[in-house]
């Protein structure tokens, strides 16, 4: 048996661009591409081949009926907690949050149980405009989440959303009385709409 390196050496590093444009990342080129739950809009990505890897980082997109703002954050904050709590045995050991206009962010690390299994999570859910964007990074265990830790943090600090999402969450720019109006978004040379 092969004995695996201390810590998991990157091959390569590919892209991950959503289907509607709303974010990308990068990831390790070598890790295998699984489908997830087609009404979440997303993919999963693990470094296992397996029929149901337990080691993974996932991202997907959901619409929500009404736009999210910096003023919605304590009822977000309560809502997140109040889903995680709801795992089995969940322990949430970090908990992070900010809001950028009304981009609004929620980090936490948590464990929780799956039968006999300790499984960790790192998960980042974002708040963009009419969007709900959900990025998880998943250990099998505390101890492989720790080992495929430096993977699963540059998946989630190469997260990017386009231009046109940031200008839709800046309060400078959607004031009363100025909404924002994607038709209004420039694109391409010449400032051809």
């Amino acid at each position: 048996m092969t004995e695996r390196p201390p810590r998991p050496r990157f091959t390569g590093v590919d892209t991950y661009i959503d289907s509607k444009g709303r974010y990308t990342y990068r990831f390790p080129s070598d890790w295998l591409r699984y489908e997830i739950d087609p009404s979440l809009e997303g993919v999963m990505f693990s470094p296992v081949r397996s029929d149901d890897p337990k080691t993974w980082f996932s991202s997907f997109a959901r619409l929500l009926e009404i736009a999210a703002v910096a003023e919605d954050a304590p009822l977000l904050r309560g809502a997140v907690n109040d889903g995680i709590r709801q795992l089995p045995g969940a322990q949430i050991e970090h908990e992070y949050e900010a809001a950028y206009g009304n981009l609004l962010k929620f980090e936490r690390v948590f464990t929780f149980s799956e039968g006999q299994d300790v499984r960790k999570r790192k998960l980042w859910i974002l708040y963009v405009e009419k969007w709900q964007i959900v990025l998880t990074y998943q250990g099998e265990s505390p101890g492989e989440w720790e080992y495929w830790l430096p993977m699963g943090n540059y998946c989630l600090n190469s997260f990017n959303v386009p231009p046109e999402l940031w200008y839709a969450t800046d309060r400078d720019l959607n004031k009363p009385g100025t909404p924002f109006d994607a038709d209004r978004v420039r694109r391409g040379r010449g400032g051809a709409a």
